[in-house]
């Protein structure tokens, strides 16, 4: 518990034992009056002050004015021990709110332990702790075993074990070696790392999470904003009620006015909204915190209320349901050799940060001679054109060999086939082949059993390839050789084919699956090394990059709003019942109290199953 809290339990504490003895002492009169209204002062003085400060600013209709004017109401009409009971019990859900609302927001606040404090520079041979905001790109830092790493960056020296649960809820370390990419936020658990930084702390990893997670709760569900203005109105609505039961029977009926104002009174304490209010936003508030606890980062609940309809869940292929680390596997010469071949192909593409790219040069095996490269240029989704030794190099996918006309041939092995034409002369082709994700054909099946209709994968590969993938994970329909506008439009194309209520996620890590994530009614980006880009345009965001995660999300999805509709309909149906039993007299102060406290105490509790999801 906070501070507060503890000081707030005290208090219900202390005006519970003044209350008891209240009750308990046989005292009449202005001694009767005094010994309740002490109880009342320690317990809601805050409550009165509230409700005079909202009135004082023009916000009259909350339920700060509910309970004060149900209680004072009670003590003008004689009823000492209802007016301090309602106050009491008022306060008591309130502190179950307050504690609620502090465990969802732990399992969040947990990530604010990932903003590191420092970075190492070495300065004049000593290591000096700067600011992470005054490192620059390209500086080196030194992280020390057990230190956060401050900014993402390439290990340049050393070899440790790197704890990641922070970011993805992942127990298992990862091991790191010269070379690697690091994340901020994860902790350097053995070795000396020396790091080059790669992104300005504000573009960080750890940067854009918190940000993340800090504005999560400006997105609301359509179910939050129609507690909003249900309590807006309904507020208003309940006072107006309870003046016309207190004044209209005695008139028409005859009688006293006694009896019908402490009806009017008991109609107020239970006509309170404190359960919509508070229950439907922390039900919301605990699922995303649920899902930040599993490496799952929800930008708003308005997503997660998107994310539980999702019926067509559609995948980029490459770094989302595969590794996106590629391999050489074939390299077959026509008018040369095979190390011929790879050279060309490794020179031409030596100016690419494209994963192709990259294992072309690692294949090659040499440095890259840049004095042998001349004018080079890139065509999107298809390959790059390069002069190299004054040739004209075109390397690429069977899409370029067409568009410069150059009779190419099909490989029979299964991967992606890059091309070589030499000043116009096809000189044979390359395989590169990627792995599929351990847990990539798990992620497919628990999608299918969490309820998602079709699954789709869209692939700038080869037929062939994207095939054999689509074929081994289980996929309904794949789409290859695609290049990103062509994404857009498959993924628009099922958008007008999906159903009535159904909506559409889709799944990807590349700069190019940017505008597909943002057109998609849900973006899911993976986190861990997925582009900058991606992330921010997605709304959802797996921070280890497993695609087993998708069905996790759905399922907590599902149950959050599942959670939600429970304390609606609970709330208003008990509402309702015991508003009716007051309104006839059939209901006292003591039955109003659990309408009120009563069902906010358990709606609350309800909500908080939200927080805890078990595989």
């Amino acid at each position: 518990m906070s501070k507060k809290q503890k000081k707030m339990l005290l208090r219900i504490i202390v005006g519970l034992v003044l209350f008891l003895a209240a009750v308990l002492l046989p005292l009449k009169g202005i001694a009767r009056l005094a010994a309740f209204l002490i109880p009342y002062a320690v317990v809601g003085w805050d409550v009165l002050w509230r409700a005079v400060r909202n009135i004082s600013h023009g916000q009259v209709f909350d339920e700060n004015f509910l309970m004060s004017l149900a209680t004072v109401g009670a003590f003008c009409t004689g009823e000492f021990p209802e007016g301090v009971a309602v106050m009491l019990f008022y306060q008591v859900g309130e502190w179950f709110q307050s504690y609620a609302v502090g465990r969802s927001r732990q399992s969040i606040a947990s990530l604010m332990d990932i903003r590191p404090d420092y970075a190492n520079m070495e300065r004049e041979g000593q290591l000096v702790q700067v600011d992470p905001d005054e490192v620059a790109v390209g500086d080196v830092i030194v992280v020390k075993a057990g230190e956060k790493i401050p900014l993402d960056g390439i290990v340049l020296e050393g070899a440790s074990s790197v704890d990641t649960a922070a970011l993805t809820g992942e127990s298992l370390p990862r091991n790191v070696l010269p070379g690697d990419d690091v994340i901020s936020g994860c902790i350097n658990q053995s070795g000396l790392l020396r790091v080059q930084v790669t992104k300005e702390f504000g573009e960080s990893t750890v940067a854009k999470i918190l940000d993340l997670v800090e504005n999560s709760s400006s997105k609301k569900a359509k179910a939050e904003n129609f507690i909003t203005k249900f309590a807006r109105y309904y507020t208003p609505a309940v006072v107006a009620a309870a003046v016309l039961l207190a004044v209209v029977p005695p008139l028409v009926l005859g009688g006293g006015f006694g009896e019908w104002i402490h009806r009017a009174l008991i109609f107020l304490v239970i006509s309170c909204p404190c359960a919509l209010v508070i229950s439907v936003p922390l039900s919301f508030f605990g699922g995303i915190g649920g899902a930040s606890r599993q490496g799952i980062l929800v930008k708003g609940s308005n997503y997660m209320e998107v994310l539980a309809k999702a019926k067509i869940v559609v995948f980029d292929k490459t770094g989302t349901l595969t590794r996106g680390v590629f391999n050489v596997t074939a390299v077959h010469p026509d008018l040369c050799s095979e190390a011929e071949l790879l050279e060309m192909a490794a020179l031409a593409e030596s100016y690419s940060d494209h994963p192709i790219s990259r294992s072309l040069r690692e294949a090659y095996g040499a440095d890259v001679e840049k004095s042998r490269i001349g004018q080079v240029r890139e065509f999107s989704g298809r390959g790059v054109k390069a002069q190299v030794d004054s040739k004209t190099v075109c390397v690429g996918n069977d899409k370029l060999m067409d568009e410069i006309g150059v009779a190419w041939h099909p490989c029979h092995h299964v991967g992606t086939t890059v091309h070589v034409a030499i000043d116009g002369v096809y000189a044979g082709h390359i395989v590169i082949s990627d792995e599929v994700k351990p847990d990539a054909a798990d992620a497919i099946a628990a999608l299918k059993a969490a309820g998602v209709r079709k699954t789709v994968m869209l692939t700038g590969d080869a037929q062939a390839v994207g095939q054999a993938v689509a074929g081994q994970l289980g996929l309904d329909e794949v789409h290859a050789q695609l290049l990103p506008g062509d994404k857009v439009e498959q993924v628009e194309r099922l958008i007008e084919e999906k159903q009535d209520q159904e909506k559409l996620a889709f799944v990807g890590d590349g700069i190019n699956d940017a505008p597909v994530l943002s057109r998609a009614d849900i973006g899911i980006a993976m986190g861990a090394m997925g582009s900058d880009a991606a992330i921010e345009a997605a709304d959802i965001v797996l921070m280890d990059d497993k695609p087993s995660k998708i069905a996790k999300a759905i399922l907590i999805s599902k149950r959050t709003l599942r959670i939600v509709r429970q304390n609606i309909v609970f709330a208003l149906a008990v509402k309702a019942l015991i508003l009716l039993l007051g309104a006839f007299g059939f209901a006292n102060m003591w039955e109003a109290v659990f309408a009120d406290v009563g069902v906010a105490v358990i709606a609350i509790l309800n909500a908080m199953r939200a927080l805890n999801f078990k595989d």
